[in-house]
């Protein structure tokens, strides 16, 4: 079931268009990363789908209520945290709270209820009573990620939630964003590629305003990288390189480049099967020719290769403009 419809968003500010045409479906219960460079539109993208932002062209439903027709129907079902948590400081957990609570419309035992559930599940007890000024960034950021839970959102949505956090505030934030993902679809906006590729199940690509690429993290690199990789140093002639890689069916392509101490350096392109299997080849036809195999390295396609790969192109278009000009 699609809890979230984007169908040809686009946001222009003058003659520049910060989202193009941008169309996706959000599936109900599952951990999505909002991957892109900076300036890529995520931001931008996540303000419309909450209605804090309107749309120059193009639609938005949450669970069949259009964002910017029926916004009070739709607002329910979302919990949002911007990429700057928008906490007063002079207040506490407890009171901030309660304010959003009760601009949620929660009232009486399902207000209290409530802010007790969400400051146990983000695990503010130990801090709820102190003001928030006083926080450190990531009980900050827990307390915007528990007034994002107020109301019992369908959707979360998390725009840049670590930013600004320790190695051990990390890992604290996003165990807490698996455990949300148990109960609700969660919307992950970010640019560290590793915090996508641990948390979501589903990644999102953006480049320039426009979705690149839409797919699980392992389809994505087996699909979008043109192939596996191996690299070796040998004690060979070029000819015999040549003659062991021609050999190969599994192998697309090879570069090779002379070293130092007269050894060849390779790299090899694998079109298809097992790296295991092509580096198994590469030490026995190199052992039969009784030639020294003396360094053999896989590299499998990773989801750093894929976002490079989507990318790349935009960023050199800039470099050209920026040439130009």
């Amino acid at each position: 079931m699609n809890m979230i419809t984007v169908e040809h968003l686009t946001k222009r500010y003058g003659d520049f268009t910060a989202v193009d045409d941008l169309s996706f479906e959000i599936e109900e219960g599952h951990v999505y990363g909002f991957l892109g460079p900076n300036g890529a539109g995520k931001s931008t993208t996540m303000n419309i789908m909450t209605g804090c932002l309107s749309a120059t062209e193009g639609h938005v439903t949450i669970d069949g209520y259009d964002i910017f027709d029926e916004p009070d129907k739709a607002k329910r079902l979302m919990g949002y945290l911007p990429e700057q948590p928008p906490l007063y400081l002079n207040e506490t957990p407890m009171e901030y709270l309660k304010f959003v609570g009760e601009a949620k419309g929660l009232r009486g035992r399902e207000l209290a209820d409530q802010i007790e559930a969400v400051i146990s599940q983000t695990r503010l007890e130990t801090v709820k009573n102190r003001l928030i000024s006083k926080l450190s960034k990531g009980y900050k950021q827990r307390v915007g990620i528990a007034q994002a839970l107020l109301g019992n959102p369908k959707v979360i949505i998390l725009d840049e939630p670590t930013v600004g956090l320790d190695p051990i505030q990390i890992i604290e934030i996003r165990d807490l964003i698996r455990q949300l993902g148990k109960e609700h679809t969660v919307i992950l906006s970010s640019h560290i590629l590793s915090e996508v590729q641990t948390i979501c199940e589903k990644v999102l690509i953006i480049a320039k305003g426009k979705l690149v690429a839409f797919d699980e993290p392992e389809k994505l690199e087996r699909l979008l990288m043109a192939s596996d990789a191996v690299s070796f140093i040998a004690e060979a002639e070029d000819e015999e390189i040549d003659e062991i890689l021609e050999g190969m069916d599994a192998v697309s392509d090879w570069r090779m480049k002379k070293l130092e101490d007269g050894s060849i350096y390779t790299d090899v392109q694998i079109e298809f099967g097992e790296v295991s299997d092509i580096c198994r080849h590469l030490f026995f036809a190199f052992a039969r020719k009784g030639k020294a195999l003396l360094q053999l390295t896989s590299k499998k396609a990773n989801l750093e290769d894929v976002f490079i790969e989507l990318t790349e192109g935009d960023k050199k278009e800039d470099e050209t403009e920026v040439a130009d000009q």
